[in-house]
């Protein structure tokens, strides 16, 4: 039982802690371009909007997993 809450909670805790890594690498990359190229930044914005809800996607599915390992 016990090593079903570690399961659980390193599942939950590496899988938020990178994608948020991720958007937080992304974030800097768009604002460093649109600072460099800001007739570009609405695209730059519209991609970077995009990139960011997959990795929140990502942050979801491991929580659908730790939910799963709680659970089952």
């Amino acid at each position: 039982m016990e090593s079903n809450a570690m399961a659980t909670g390193l599942t939950i805790a590496i899988g938020g802690a990178l994608p948020a890594l991720a958007i937080g690498l992304m974030a800097g990359k768009a604002v460093e371009a649109m600072g460099r190229n800001p007739e570009a930044s609405n695209e730059i914005r519209t991609t970077l909007i995009l990139a960011i809800a997959f990795a929140e996607a990502i942050a979801i599915y491991s929580l659908v997993v730790a939910l799963i390992i709680k659970f089952v």
